[in-house]
């Protein structure tokens, strides 16, 4: 029992005794009723009395017990701090392997684009794109994401057969993630860059029935401008204003003849 219980406990213990005491006193006053002599009389009624005045202070000991007595009872025996509760632990969602890249065909191509594409250095969300924004910007500075992994088709779950490079036509690309630690209403961005051109882009409030971690999430480009040209893409994902991941992949150019 802590000092806050013992205390309430007491001022219950002194109300009942002071109610027990008030008893007394008034069978003592109904004895001397009964007697005769007028001595024995006003004895007993000066013993009712005390007993009445010793119930009074008894309440009042009740009554200044829980307000006054409790505080100076902590000065001299301070509370030890009450332990906080250990928060839940949510599960990290399963982590994808990071797939196997294709391999190369015995035939030498000649991709239509340099070997060292034109990348932007440091992620950030264009004004144009602020401008759409639709819901709160402050994310959970804990949310994560996995690597994106890219595929032209989805299960719902997971990109069908993840590559990082690929070979026209090309009609839709999707670049799949796990997340955790995300909160529902707040803005989120997937940009899509070509070559270090924004080619495509999508920015809505994240969905309540995509929860605060889980798998299956993704971005889906269909009509690029310029449409799927050869080179580097770049996708990057921020919640809110912070950039949380980016991932690449490669769309081949027309591939030449091979020579005999």
């Amino acid at each position: 029992m802590d000092i806050h219980g013992g205390v309430i406990a007491a001022s219950i213990m002194i109300v009942v005794a002071a109610v027990l005491v008030v008893r007394a006193a008034i069978r003592v006053m109904q004895t001397a009723r009964k007697l005769s002599f007028y001595s024995l009389r006003r004895m007993h009624n000066a013993n009712a009395w005390r007993l009445l005045f010793f119930a009074l202070f008894l309440f009042s000991c009740a009554f200044w017990l829980p307000f006054y007595g409790e505080p100076m009872v902590y000065v001299y025996f301070p509370p030890s701090p009450t332990p906080s509760l250990t928060p839940t632990i949510t599960l990290t969602p399963t982590i994808t392997l990071t797939p196997t890249i294709t391999s190369i065909p015995s035939q030498t191509y000649t991709p239509s684009v340099s070997d060292t594409p034109t990348l932007t250095t440091t992620p950030f969300l264009p004004l144009a794109i602020q401008a759409l924004f639709q819901g709160p910007v402050t994310p959970n500075p804990d949310a994560v994401f996995t690597a994106i992994q890219f595929s032209t088709e989805f299960d719902g779950l997971n990109p069908v057969d993840p590559k990082t490079v690929f070979e026209p036509p090309i009609d839709k690309m999707y670049g799949g993630f796990d997340y955790n630690n995300t909160i529902p209403g707040v803005q989120w961005t997937a940009l899509w860059y070509h070559d270090g051109q924004l080619v495509c882009y999508e920015t809505e409030p994240w969905k309540p029935e995509w929860g605060t971690g889980g798998i299956g999430g993704y971005t889906e480009c269909s009509e690029p401008i310029d449409g799927w040209q050869a080179g580097t893409y770049e996708v990057q994902i921020f919640m809110g204003y912070e950039w949380k991941v980016v991932g690449r992949f490669i769309v081949l150019g027309d591939l030449s003849t091979p020579t005999p």
